[in-house]
C-alpha cells in the first residue's frame, strides 16, 4: 500500500520594487528637461531681455548720433525723463493713447461681436462672407493706412466725393482738422481690428454648448435675455483674452498713425508711440525716446499685471 504525499506550494514572490534612479539617471533627465528649455529661455533673453534693459539704461544717458561712432554715452541722472515729463506734447500725447486705446477696443469688440452672433448661424455663403470680412486684417498695416489716406483726402477722396454725391456735404477735412483727425484715426483703427475680434468672438461662440440655449428658449427667454445671461456669461475667458491682446497691438501703434497723418495736424494724433518715434528717429534724441519707450512698457506691465491677477482670481 502506497501513500502519497501533497507538496505545498511555495509561496508567492513578492514583485520587486523598482529600483530608485540613480544619481546619474536623475542628472541627464534633468539635462534633458533644461535642453528643451534653453532655446526658449535664450531667446527671451536675446530678443526681449537685452533690449528692455538697455532701453532703461539709454534713458539715462546722453545717448546722441555721435555714440554711435565714439561710444561715449554719458549718465545724465534723471535729466531725460525730466525733460520728458516737463514737455506739454508728453501730456498731450498720453491723453491721445488713452482715447485712441479706448475708442479703438470699443469699436472693434463691439461691431466684432455683433458680427460673431450674426455669423453664428448657418446660411448661404456665410463662410465666404466670414472670409471676406478677414481681408482688412491681412492687409498690412501701412498699405491699409496708405489707402484710407487717399479714401479720407479733402478734395481728391472717395468718401468726400460720395457724400458730395449724396447731397450730404462733400468737403470734410477728415484727416487735415485737428477736431477730425483722432477720430479718423480711431475709425479706420476699428476696421482693420474688426475681423481679428469677429474670428475669436466666433470661435468661443461655437464652444458655447447648445443645451444652454434650448433650456433658455424652454424657459421663455428673451433673445436680449439668453445674450446677456448665457452668451456673455460663457464669453467671458475669450472676451478677456480679445481685450487684452488688443490693448497690447493698440496702445504701441505707430505705422498706421504715421501713415495716416504722421502725427499731425498740429500734433492732434500724437501718440506715445509717435511721440518715441519722433524723438528718437526725428529730433535724434534717444535718450528721450527710451524714456517714452519705457513709459509704454510699464503701462503694458501694470495693464498685463491687473489681468493675471483678475485670472487667478476668477480660477480659485
Amino acid at each position: 500500500m502506497t501513500t502519497s504525499t501533497a507538496t505545498a506550494p511555495a509561496p508567492a514572490k513578492a514583485p520587486r520594487k523598482a529600483a530608485a534612479p540613480g544619481p546619474d539617471r536623475a542628472r541627464r533627465r534633468r539635462l534633458a528637461q533644461w535642453g528643451f528649455v534653453a532655446p526658449a529661455v535664450v531667446f527671451m533673453l536675446l530678443f526681449f531681455g537685452y533690449p528692455l534693459v538697455r532701453n532703461v539704461v539709454m534713458s539715462f544717458q546722453h545717448y546722441t548720433p555721435r555714440t554711435f561712432f565714439t561710444g561715449e554715452a554719458p549718465f545724465n541722472g534723471t535729466d531725460n525723463w525730466s525733460s520728458v515729463f516737463q514737455d506739454a506734447l508728453f501730456g498731450k500725447a498720453l491723453w491721445h493713447t488713452l482715447l485712441f486705446t479706448a475708442g479703438s477696443l470699443l469699436g472693434q469688440f463691439c461691431v466684432g461681436l455683433a458680427l460673431a452672433v450674426f455669423f453664428n448661424r448657418r446660411f448661404p455663403l456665410g463662410g465666404v462672407l466670414r472670409s471676406l470680412i478677414l481681408l482688412p486684417w491681412l492687409v498690412p498695416m501701412v498699405v491699409s493706412g496708405i489707402v484710407w489716406r487717399r479714401i479720407l483726402d479733402q478734395d481728391t477722396g472717395v468718401l468726400n466725393t460720395f457724400l458730395d454725391t449724396l447731397g450730404l456735404g462733400g468737403n470734410t477735412p477728415w484727416l487735415t482738422s485737428p477736431d477730425m483727425a483722432l477720430l479718423s484715426v480711431i475709425l479706420v483703427n476699428i476696421w482693420i481690428g474688426i475681423p481679428f475680434n469677429m474670428v475669436i468672438l466666433y470661435g468661443g461662440l461655437q464652444e458655447i454648448p447648445k443645451e444652454l440655449y434650448e433650456a433658455a428658449a424652454l424657459d421663455g427667454a428673451s433673445a436680449w435675455r439668453t445674450f446677456r445671461s448665457v452668451t456673455l456669461p460663457m464669453l467671458k475667458p475669450v472676451i478677456t483674452v480679445v481685450l487684452v491682446l488688443g490693448f497690447m497691438s493698440t496702445v504701441k501703434i505707430l505705422d498706421l498713425i504715421l501713415a495716416l497723418t504722421d502725427g499731425g495736424p498740429a500734433d492732434a494724433t500724437q501718440t506715445l508711440g509717435t511721440l518715441t518715434y519722433q524723438n528718437s528717429f526725428v529730433e535724434l534724441d534717444f535718450g528721450a525716446g527710451a524714456v517714452v519707450g519705457n513709459v509704454l512698457i510699464l503701462i503694458s506691465a501694470v495693464f498685463a499685471v491687473f489681468y493675471l491677477r483678475a485670472n487667478r482670481t476668477e480660477g480659485k
